[in-house]
């Protein structure tokens, strides 16, 4: 296999700094430039809107934002340059500049990841974004067209009059959500791992009040999770779990299709009975006591520290909080399932099916070369091509002696961390396919680690390993929110506004500052300002997006 991470000749080099240069010195354009043998010549630029790449102040090797392995590798076998030319920081600053791009303060680049519903909507709205289903259907490879037909409702916030301004960044089920316990506090206390919501209740108050690190202090309590943004993160730190053992499908924040119309989980039937356990729990001490000033990564400290026995996240999330098992002497962790609800069903959770979209200036003419590249970075999801284990060799995994190793420390020339090389390129996230965790559940059945991806997977840590495969077996648990397009034109003017009072309400029952009867008092206010009507227009979205059919037209039938 090409080693990628190689240092490239001279020339090549050259050809990396002025990629997209004709001998005029101009940038070349479609028309210019020959694709041969899957390359093209001269070499073209894609200019791009990135938010913050997460590799900043990480490079190694000298390299930059648009001078790296991957820039590089796309200029010598693609002749096609990838470079940053609108960067934002966090999420608001880089809406924020694409928001003055609307504006002609800032120049629009070719290819626009844009991750807010609002601004999608704008962009469609100014003309400045194009319809690329005759680009889809004439360009996507075939490998591409088969990930995005498992996800056609994707398209729904880039759809309108019959057109298609966009499409989702890298389709793919996410992890579902495992409880991870500490499983020496369990064994301490002769507990099992709770299976219903009786039996959580039970252990979260022995490990708050039966001193299961028996070091004589009342200083533990059992389930550690975020409320300052929502009760419904979606990835580390939650507490939706709680609410769907009342609601069932209907999840705070989320929107659920009961038999063909769209109804709203914070005002379902339940939401009240799981605030009144919340509340009680909050009460007897069983919940972080700052749960509504800690943000979902702020959250995962009490856990990290050896404070608290239960916390809800994606499988990785291990990663994060296993610091407690060398910080505490003894501490162990074990992955569990996610309880079932009062009615005997499984609790269900948030199944995000993409971050983002790409969006593209209407004047690029370079949508094959798009694709080209895109369907090239799939190959590490796959496992094939150059990068049938990583992107870069010494980069993202390395090869030692005849073993393929990811853990960086171990690389030949050691790093603290590996590069994010796939999120070089277009996105902040890197392509995969592996959906809430097959490749582990594969390799548990007895498949063998013959590419990147069962490797990675391979080389993870058991308990991460273990998340991953309870994550696949319980992927039905997994609910995408059923509205995912623009905001309509009430939520324009009071979502934000019934979003605040949501968050308030909900904290102050549980803090017992509101009386349990608070939530009958929001769901009517809810209702009358503004719910109602947002429900209507949300349905009316959703019918009409039902009833077009621009698969076809994309050729993604």
């Amino acid at each position: 296999m090409k080693k990628t991470g190689a240092l490239l000749t001279t020339t090549v080099l050259m050809a990396g700094l002025l990629a997209g240069c004709g001998s005029n010195g101009k940038e070349s354009t479609a028309a210019e430039a020959v694709l041969k043998d899957g390359k093209y010549d001269p070499p073209i630029t894609i200019n791009i809107a990135k938010q913050q790449d997460e590799n900043a102040g990480k490079y190694i090797n000298g390299e930059s934002l648009n001078d790296n392995v991957l820039t590089r590798w796309g200029v010598e076998n693609l002749g096609i340059n990838i470079q940053t030319t609108l960067l934002g920081g966090d999420a608001s600053q880089y809406n924020t500049k694409l928001r003055l791009a609307l504006t002609g303060s800032e120049k629009l680049p070719d290819v626009l990841p844009v991750y807010d519903t609002s601004l999608e909507n704008d962009l469609i709205q100014s003309g400045l974004v194009k319809d690329i289903a005759e680009d889809i259907n004439k360009y996507m490879p075939e490998r591409l067209k088969e990930i995005y037909k498992q996800y056609p409702t994707t398209f729904n916030p880039v759809i309108q009059d019959g057109k298609v301004y966009g499409m989702a960044i890298s389709p793919n089920l996410t992890e579902g959500e495992v409880m991870l316990i500490r499983q020496d506090w369990l064994d301490k206390l002769n507990l099992k791992a709770p299976t219903n919501i009786d039996e959580f209740e039970q252990v979260i108050a022995a490990f708050t009040n039966d001193d299961p690190d028996g070091n004589g202090k009342n200083d533990t309590y059992g389930f550690d999770f975020s409320g300052k943004d929502s009760y419904n993160t979606g990835w580390v730190s939650d507490s939706v779990m709680i609410f769907s053992a009342y609601t069932g499908k209907s999840l705070p924040g989320q929107w659920y299709n009961d038999n063909g119309k769209l109804t709203y989980g914070s005002v379902a039937d339940g939401t009240k009975d799981a605030l009144a356990k919340l509340r009680d729990w909050y009460s007897k001490g069983y919940l972080n006591k700052e749960l509504a000033t800690q943000g979902a990564w702020d959250a995962l400290a009490d856990f990290t520290e050896g404070k608290a026995g239960i916390i809800i996240g994606r499988p990785w999330l291990y990663g994060s909080v296993k610091d407690v098992e060398t910080n505490v002497k003894g501490a162990k962790i074990k992955a569990y399932p996610t309880i079932t609800g009062v009615s005997g069903d499984r609790t269900y959770q948030s199944g995000q099916q993409n971050d983002g979209v790409f969006m593209f200036n209407k004047d690029f003419n370079n949508m094959e070369a798009f694709f080209l590249y895109y369907d090239k970075l799939y190959d590490a999801a796959f496992g094939t091509g150059d990068f049938k284990y990583g992107y870069a060799q010494g980069y993202d995994y390395d090869i030692v002696g005849d073993e393929v190793v990811f853990d960086s420390k171990k690389f030949n020339t050691p790093l603290d961390a590996a590069q994010g090389v796939g999120k070089m390129a277009f996105t902040k996230n890197t392509p995969s396919v592996d959906g809430p965790g097959k490749s582990f559940y594969d390799l548990s059945k007895g498949a063998k680690a013959e590419n990147g991806v069962l490797i990675r997977s391979a080389s993870n840590d058991e308990t991460a390993k273990e998340g991953y495969v309870i994550s696949y077996e319980n992927r039905e648990s997994l609910l995408p929110n059923a509205f995912n397009g623009p905001p309509t034109k009430t939520m324009q003017t009071t979502w934000e506004q019934l979003n605040t009072m949501e968050k308030e309400t909900f904290t102050k029952i549980i803090y017992s500052k509101e009386p349990l009867t608070a939530y009958d008092d929001f769901v009517k206010q809810w209702h009358d300002k503004g719910g109602t009507k947002i429900s209507e227009e949300i349905n009316e979205w959703y019918n009409n997006a039902s009833k077009v059919d621009v698969m076809s037209q994309m050729g993604l039938k």
